[in-house]
């Protein structure tokens, strides 16, 4: 069994007891966080597919820690014109394990 969920602006197939680091989330460590934006629920050959959400269908997973990503440098340049940007950037996020999938 397994669903599409939406958060942070992206979708994300899981399953029962997936782990996924999705965009932060303002929730302790330990805390249950419900996903009600569910697109999509297959059961082996049964496929429940929303218009564009499923009503009634939630997500539950727990929030096993926070953190940053690894660098990723960002440089900005237009040759022959004396010019050059460099930066940097790290992105936050949320680790979730799926705990249940209802619908």
């Amino acid at each position: 069994m397994y669903a599409v969920i939406v958060t942070g602006g992206k979708q994300y197939r899981v399953s029962e007891g997936t782990v996924l680091k999705i965009e932060k989330l303002e929730a302790e460590e330990g805390a249950n966080v419900e996903f009600d934006k569910v697109l999509l629920i297959a059961n082996g050959d049964k496929v429940n597919l929303g218009a564009p959400h499923i009503a009634g269908a939630k997500v539950v997973g727990t929030v096993q820690g926070h953190g940053k990503t690894d660098k990723v440098t960002i440089v900005k340049f237009r040759r022959r014109k004396h010019y050059l940007r460099q930066g940097t950037h790290r992105q936050h996020y949320t680790e979730i394990k799926v705990t249940s999938i209802a619908g």
